[in-house]
C-alpha cells in the first residue's frame, strides 16, 4: 500500500490564492484548489478523489504538482505536444509511393485498386512502419508527399496482357 501523501506547508500567500480560487470562475483551478487545501487538512488521497471527481492518481498527480511548483499548479498548461515526429519516415514515405506505383496483386492482394488500409497493411508487412498503422497516417504520409491520392488510385495497370491495347481504344 502506497503511503499516504500530502502538501508540503502553506505559506499564508498561497493559502489566500487557493482561497481566492474557490470562488473564482475557473472550474480548473477551483478543482485543484480543492485538492491541495483539503491535503493541507490532512484528508486522505481516497477520499479527495471522491470529494473532486479526480482519480487517485490525478489527486497524487496534483499534489506532486504543487510541492514542486507553488501556486503556478493552478494555472492550465498547453496540451499540445512539445515536439511531433510523423510515425513514417521521409524515407519510408519515399518507399509507399514506390509501392503505390505498383499493382496490390505483386504483394498476393486480391484487389487491384489501391485503397489507404490496403497500402497501410502492405506497408507494414514490408516493414516500412513499427505497427499496423491507420489509413489516416498513410494519407498524412501522402499529402506530406504532395500526391494527390486520386491520381495514385489509378496508377496501377490490369494483369491483362491485352489491357494497352484495350486502353488506347485499338482493335483487337
Amino acid at each position: 500500500m502506497k503511503a499516504s501523501l500530502f502538501v508540503r506547508a502553506l505559506t499564508f500567500e498561497e493559502e489566500y490564492r487557493l482561497k481566492f480560487c474557490l470562488r473564482g470562475k475557473d472550474i480548473f483551478a477551483l478543482r485543484r484548489a480543492q485538492v491541495i487545501l483539503g491535503s493541507a487538512r490532512g484528508v486522505s488521497v481516497p477520499l479527495l478523489s471522491q470529494q473532486t471527481g479526480y482519480t487517485v492518481q490525478m489527486v497524487r498527480y496534483v499534489i506532486h504538482t504543487f510541492n514542486e511548483q507553488g501556486v503556478a499548479c493552478l494555472v492550465r498548461q498547453s496540451n499540445r505536444p512539445k515536439t511531433v515526429v510523423p510515425l513514417l519516415s521521409e524515407e519510408a514515405c519515399q518507399q509507399i509511393q514506390h509501392v503505390l506505383h505498383q499493382s496490390p496483386r505483386q504483394w498476393g492482394k486480391k484487389s487491384s485498386v489501391w485503397s489507404l488500409a490496403l497500402l497501410a497493411e502492405v506497408a507494414f508487412e514490408e516493414g516500412l512502419t513499427p505497427h499496423q498503422v491507420s489509413h489516416e497516417t498513410v494519407r498524412r504520409a501522402l499529402v506530406r508527399l504532395k500526391v494527390n491520392w486520386k491520381r495514385a488510385k489509378h496508377w496501377i495497370t490490369s494483369p491483362d496482357p491485352q489491357y494497352a491495347l484495350k486502353k488506347s481504344g485499338g482493335n483487337a
